[in-house]
């Protein structure tokens, strides 16, 4: 498959990189800073790229078998809720605008379900420092699944999303986290990749969201 991976120096999206080329398919990587990827597979091409900027996503994807945006507007960044919101947007307009089907979206663990009717991010205890992203996150989702002409996914990670190996071994959930025996919901930006490109290749969330964990 022809992937462009949206946010592919980033720390999800620098290892859904390293699947996608594993696994065969051909790439091209969208970055604002093309420098930090210094893979040489002959199947990627890096280019730079506003993923706030629908027309200039439009170019990039067209031609494209699906988009995966692992989009991120930085932690630390103040405006943080804002810009999340502004360029999950443009990279939904400029996939549609290009005429590509398949988008996947990863998105944030924060609404996913503490319990029937309450999100994580809208809990007590969430912490205060991943709240501006995670309430952009969930917001977004909610317009999301307004698109009806997409064929979209929205993947919320695991609660702790870790650096760690590739095992290539977790659970799959839909609206609630995937808790292990510890009772920790947790999964490697590794595993993480695994589970994007699983859905990919074989698509079960069109139009749903789902989570990964293990």
């Amino acid at each position: 498959m022809k992937l462009a991976i949206i946010g592919a120096s980033g720390f999800v999206g620098a290892p859904l990189l390293e699947e996608a080329l594993q696994r065969g398919h051909t790439v091209t990587a969208i970055v604002r800073h093309p420098e930090k990827i210094t893979n040489t597979d002959p199947n990627l091409v890096v280019m730079e790229g506003d993923a706030q900027d629908a027309d200039t996503v439009a170019q990039l994807v067209a031609g494209h078998d699906a988009v995966l945006s692992a989009y991120n507007a930085g932690w630390t960044n103040p405006n943080l809720y804002d810009d999340f919101l502004e360029g999950s947007k443009a990279i939904e307009k400029g996939t549609q605008q290009a005429g590509v089907k398949r988008l996947l979206v990863v998105g944030g663990a924060g609404s996913l379900e503490a319990a029937p009717g309450v999100q994580l991010v809208d809990t007590p205890q969430f912490p205060a420092e991943w709240k501006a992203g995670a309430t952009s996150a969930r917001d977004y989702l909610n317009l999301l699944r307004q698109n009806t002409t997409l064929d979209w996914t929205f993947l919320s990670p695991a609660i702790m999303l870790v650096p760690g190996e590739r095992t290539g071994t977790f659970r799959i959930g839909t609206e609630q986290p995937v808790f292990n025996e510890k009772g920790e919901s947790t999964i490697s930006v590794a595993d993480l990749a695994v589970a994007i490109l699983n859905e990919i290749e074989q698509p079960q969330f069109i139009q749903k969201r789902f989570t990964a964990g293990y």
